[in-house]
């Protein structure tokens, strides 16, 4: 297993030993995946049409440093320093994934580290990206953050803003939007239902109008409380960060 230095912000003082960790999350590991393959097999999904993000935003590097081992390479981050920090000391086959918001003035650092940017939620930020990935001459992928549930203490496009949005997709050429990203509300998972039903049929009429522009196939849905909920609507990447790691801050 990789040993990491301590990584900046992380509790102190955990009682529970890095074997411990590694032991650990291959159990939690092993129950979330029986959990998501029972999620596919109800909704007649292969079971490698979803893509598992370990959410590290509550641990430090040297709690994420097991995962590589365990087969878990797509970690995501919610502040882009955190996530600065922890691809120094984790090895370079981790994808890292933003999923949180992206101020502008961390664009240049971010780039070249993240696998997918989740969480692009208005015009001016789609537009600095674009600029910024030209400048380095890289091409990014990214999903559209859509606050599918109408909660005003969340980020993103509101849904009917969205088809509004076709014409300055289609005159991207760095940046290639991948779908759409969402958060349901916190609440018992069935009834979240609605909200990843909303996003899928969305995706699907933003793709029929951008047509080979770009490949407008992923859907980010589902936490730990509702992912199961969100595999069955047709989730692609499910964000799993409580279910993980709790206990392991």
């Amino acid at each position: 297993m990789a040993t990491v230095g301590a990584d900046e912000g992380a509790a102190k003082g955990s009682a529970v030993s890095e074997p411990a960790v590694g032991s650990l999350l291959g159990e939690r590991l092993t129950a979330i995946e029986t959990r998501l393959t029972a999620a596919c097999r109800r909704a007649g999904r292969a079971r490698a049409e979803v893509t598992l993000v370990a959410v590290t935003k509550t641990v430090g590097a040297e709690v994420a440093a097991p995962l590589p081992a365990l087969g878990v390479f797509d970690l995501g981050e919610n502040r882009p320093q955190e996530l600065w920090r922890k691809a120094e000391r984790l090895p370079r086959t981790v994808r890292w994934h933003l999923i949180g918001h992206l101020q502008r003035n961390k664009i240049e650092r971010t780039l070249p580290l993240v696998r997918l940017i989740h969480s692009v939620d208005s015009v001016r930020l789609l537009e600095a990206l674009e600029h910024e990935a030209g400048r380095q001459g890289r091409k990014v992928e990214v999903l559209l953050e859509v606050n599918a549930s109408g909660e005003a203490s969340k980020h993103g496009f509101a849904p009917p803003d969205v088809p509004g949005l076709v014409q300055a997709l289609q005159r991207l050429r760095q940046l290639e939007l991948r779908g759409l990203m969402t958060m349901a509300a916190l609440q018992e998972a069935e009834a979240c239902r609605p909200t990843f039903v909303a996003l899928r049929e969305l995706r699907d009429r933003l793709r029929g109008e951008l047509g080979s522009a770009h490949r407008v196939e992923y859907l980010s849905m589902g936490m730990s409380n509702d992912f199961e909920v969100a595999v069955e609507e047709g989730a692609t990447h499910v964000r799993l960060g409580t279910v993980l790691f709790e206990g392991l801050s």
